[in-house]
């Protein structure tokens, strides 16, 4: 049982690191491209708007989703009931949004946004329609069919949006992207899955998963009010380009801090569901997974911070600079962000959903007072700064909970990470300071600086052989010979 779970864990973080990658480098190449043909009030358009989707969309899955993930038997009529319950919201969510469009719009004061809400609100019906197929591939740890779905949507998407973005329709053809992006996948999980509803609606099904997945919905709910806040913040105070140099910043930060996590944390919950039993087994598995974190994603934060204005006017023009301090600030952040999941994810798999809640409750109500505070008194760098203490704040919290509920103690955690952080900081220090010793042009300049950063890392790590270094070996290597070997038979 145990080398057959470890099997699947393997396979399918093989599966899901091909669809993130895969995936972030086609994000990649539709943002250089799309950055040359959009204008920043096109991104600032669609930012504005973002708080109002993913709110929309936590609705429908009201936590569902992670109840049936974290029980370990569902039933036909277990998903059955969620099913319906997801369109019956959706429909719920539309109209809401439907109505408010317009007074949306003049909140802005960008009349535009009211068609734009009203169409781009479509994707909550197709939301809903696939939820439940999503999530019984991800129960069965079943990654090779999501991989290969979103990889297929997100190149067919990209093409059309770079059709339609080249053809003059400008925020039109990033609507039609979110649009495509869903329609794909839901469509292909519909034929390819057999699994269909059937009609009924259990009350007795829904209490139960509604006792766990109600507390992850408000949950979920919350931590999306608190990170789209400032996209929200910044839209009503600032213009629409703002507003797009703010979102660039941010969707290029995110696909650095959390293309990792996502990799490992889609595999990890089923696999924390499944030893939830045993706090030893799990406190380890968390352990491992936060260092393999912090050892791969520390340097390449600061690489990124180090490299800011090179990467962002090779990529997406001069038209873009205004990005960079933004991005270089949420860089700071993005070093908290993604070892967010690994902690939070292992109190919901251990069943503590009401008590994520009331402490979520809590974090999100100290972390809008920094971004409040911050944005009152210093404008959008204090909002910034803002959403740095916020993040780790939230991270502090987390490693708590985990110390209390799963025994792998926080200054234990802390103290894992430690080690990590100086290397990468002073990796970070030298290349800076060498670099700057010899000023050389924009880009030559960047390129010493990763040049050095790689080298003085690596050889920490190859010196020292640091235990960050040995878990990261011992999860990537596996999985280069399994892939190794598939492409060796064929």
């Amino acid at each position: 049982m145990a080398k057959n779970l470890k099997q699947k864990a393997a396979s399918g973080m093989i599966w899901t690191a091909l669809q993130k990658y895969s995936t972030m480098f086609i994000q990649f190449i539709s943002g250089i491209i799309l950055a040359r043909l959009l204008t920043p009030y096109d991104y600032g358009c669609i930012g504005m708007l973002m708080i109002f989707m993913v709110l929309a969309e936590a609705f429908i899955d009201g936590g569902f989703g992670s109840a049936l993930i974290q029980k370990k038997r569902p039933t036909q009529e277990d998903y059955s009931t969620i099913f319906w319950w997801n369109l019956g919201m959706a429909v719920l969510m539309y109209a809401i949004l439907y109505v408010s469009a317009p007074a949306i719009a003049r909140f802005y004061d960008i009349p535009l946004l009211c068609d734009v809400l009203r169409v781009q609100g479509l994707v909550l019906f197709i939301y809903a329609f696939n939820i439940i197929q999503r999530n019984q591939l991800r129960k069965k740890l079943n990654f090779r069919v999501l991989s290969i779905v979103t990889i297929t949507t997100s190149i067919t998407s990209l093409l059309i949006t770079i059709l339609m973005a080249y053809h003059g329709y400008g925020v039109w053809a990033l609507v039609a992207q979110h649009l495509l992006t869903a329609f794909i996948p839901a469509l292909v999980f519909w034929f390819y899955i057999r699994w269909r509803p059937i009609w009924t609606f259990s009350w007795q099904s829904f209490r139960e998963l509604f006792s766990f997945g109600f507390y992850m919905f408000l949950t979920h709910l919350l931590n999306q009010f608190g990170q789209q806040l400032q996209g929200l913040l910044i839209g009503k105070m600032y213009n629409p380009a703002i507003m797009g140099y703010y979102s660039k910043a941010q969707g290029t930060e995110k696909l650095a801090s959390t293309s990792i996590s996502q990799v490992l944390t889609q595999v990890t919950y089923p696999l924390y569901a499944e030893v939830q039993d045993d706090k030893e087994k799990l406190g380890n598995m968390i352990k491992r997974l936060t260092m393999t974190l912090a050892y791969i994603t520390f340097p390449l934060m600061f690489l990124l911070l180090l490299c800011a204005k090179p990467i962002f006017l090779f990529l997406y023009s001069e038209r873009w600079l205004p990005s960079v301090p933004y991005f270089q600030v949420l860089c700071i952040a993005g070093l908290a962000y993604c070892l967010q999941s690994v902690n939070l994810q292992s109190i919901a798999a251990i069943g503590k959903s009401k008590m994520m809640f009331v402490w979520t409750v809590i974090k999100r109500t100290i972390g809008i007072g920094f971004v409040v505070g911050g944005l009152a008194l210093f404008g959008i760098n204090g909002l910034l700064i803002g959403m740095v203490l916020n993040t780790w704040f939230s991270y502090f919290v987390n490693i708590s909970l985990v110390s209390k509920h799963v025994g792998y103690k926080w200054w234990k955690q802390l103290m894992d990470i430690v080690p990590i952080m100086v290397s990468a900081v002073v990796a970070a220090a030298v290349s800076y300071e060498t670099a700057e010793l010899c000023h050389f042009s924009i880009y030559l300049d960047g390129l010493v600086k990763l040049f050095i950063y790689i080298i003085a890392y690596a050889g920490w790590s190859l010196l020292f052989k640091p235990e960050a270094f040995i878990y990261t070996k011992s999860i990537v290597t596996p999985m280069f010979s399994k892939i190794k070997k598939k492409f060796s038979r064929r």
